[in-house]
């Protein structure tokens, strides 16, 4: 049963941002089909990265905590040592990257495999990985319980539809590396998040595959890659994602200064710093990977989110109160986050009291000075919970979120960090 929380402190101080998701997923898979040991630093455990971690061990990884926030992981070099008839069983979670990445992964190895998940997660789509999976000798199944996955992956020419999520490309490149002969992705339409599949061409990188990009369009990808760690360890960065909610804080009057972020970071979520701009909001860089942004007026702006999701629910708390109206669109793939999260964040801020409605799968907000606050509800979204904790810091009532609880799944420690900085 979901808790109700009472938000009725706001951040001020320094927080130090938490390390970036996509980029963990991303290191851990290839630590798990690297030769040997690797260390991997700056991580938290969350939900999700639990996942992963296990689903890693699953595929036959080992992985050991070292400290507070750090992991060393053993690889299995490309190759699955302990196979049974019996499928392997893999609990994703609510993880949509642990399911996508692991799936081909899994087919490539040969490995048969079952992936089940919670929430919403066998609910999103895998049409992508069913089209193209059959094409190339593995048979994906739907059950009561999951997906099942038989036979090895072969190699050649994968055309993917690039506009339901990244995910699937990024997947395939993880795993079409580990086969005998070269491969292309092809994407048969606009790459909807680029920016992801830059970051994985760069993790990749880092662990000694090489990915040929042309264009967004071809992906080329030679077979039989050897991973391997190029460094000694891979500390992962601070998570533009989430540190969006604490600058957009700092737009809405909170002394908030977040540090740990890379000016040059390949994260598309870096995007929030153009948009808080956009929008009227002073940010200053006090040293390098620390960012203050400083309260204004804000004014009314059109976002398009189709490369930047994550980027749609602290940017409509701030367009609740801004000047104008304001519309969020290109936001269809929200519908299939954890929650519908275009009806999601329409809910939540209605009942604090903005104006907020949904016109197809674009959001339109006329903003207010502030809000009168009331009762929301994270439908079980950890980023629609911090977006209603962003909104409450103004708010002229009480604010109470029932489903609090529900950042663990990516953020655990994220309302010591708002409520509690130093």
């Amino acid at each position: 049963m979901s808790e109700t929380k009472l938000i009725n402190k706001f951040p001020a101080g320094i927080v130090n941002v938490p390390p970036s998701k996509s980029q963990t997923h991303r290191a851990i898979i290839c630590a798990l089909l690297s030769y040997g040991e690797t260390r991997l630093e700056n991580i938290i455990f969350s939900r999700d990265i639990v996942a992963t971690l296990n689903a890693a061990a699953a595929l036959g990884g080992t992985w050991q905590r070292v400290g507070e926030d750090a992991i060393v992981i053993e690889g299995i070099g490309g190759t699955f040592q302990n196979y049974s008839a019996e499928p392997v069983v893999i609990n994703c979670g609510e993880s949509g990257s642990t399911l996508r990445f692991m799936l081909p992964i899994a087919a490539a190895l040969g490995i048969p495999a079952i992936f089940t998940g919670e929430g919403r997660l066998m609910q999103r789509p895998l049409e992508p990985y069913e089209q193209v999976f059959a094409q190339h000798g593995v048979t994906l199944e739907r059950t009561s319980n999951g997906v099942k996955i038989s036979s090895r992956l072969t190699s050649g020419e994968y055309r993917i539809d690039g506009d339901v999520s990244s995910q699937f490309v990024s997947g395939l490149m993880f795993s079409l590396s580990l086969l005998d002969g070269d491969s292309v992705i092809t994407s048969e339409n606009k790459l909807e998040s680029r920016a992801y599949v830059d970051m994985t061409i760069d993790t990749l990188e880092k662990f000694s595959v090489h990915i040929h990009n042309e264009d967004y369009k071809h992906f080329h990808i030679r077979g039989k890659q050897k991973y391997q760690q190029l460094i000694q360890s891979f500390a992962v960065e601070g998570d533009y994602s989430q540190a969006a909610f604490f600058l957009a804080a700092g737009a809405l009057g909170a002394d908030v200064e977040c540090a740990g972020l890379l000016p040059d970071s390949l994260q598309g979520d870096k995007a929030i710093l153009d948009i808080l701009m956009f929008m009227g909001a002073e940010i200053v860089r006090i040293q390098c990977g620390t960012i203050k942004v400083y309260a204004s007026e804000l004014r009314a702006v059109d976002v398009d989110v189709s490369q930047i999701p994550d980027l749609a629910p602290p940017i409509a708390a701030l367009m609740c109160l801004a000047r104008g109206e304001s519309r969020i669109h290109g936001a269809a793939r929200l519908r299939l986050k954890e929650s519908d999260r275009i009806t999601a964040i329409a809910q939540a801020l209605s009942a604090l009291g903005a104006d907020i409605h949904e016109q197809g799968d674009t959001l339109v907000i006329n903003g207010k000075p502030s809000l009168p606050g009331g009762n929301a509800d994270a439908y079980g979204d950890h980023r629609i919970a911090m977006m209603v904790a962003l909104a409450a810091i103004r708010c002229k009532g009480e604010v109470t979120l029932t489903g609090w609880e529900c950042v663990d799944k990516s953020y655990p420690s994220f309302w010591d960090d708002f409520e509690h900085m130093q």
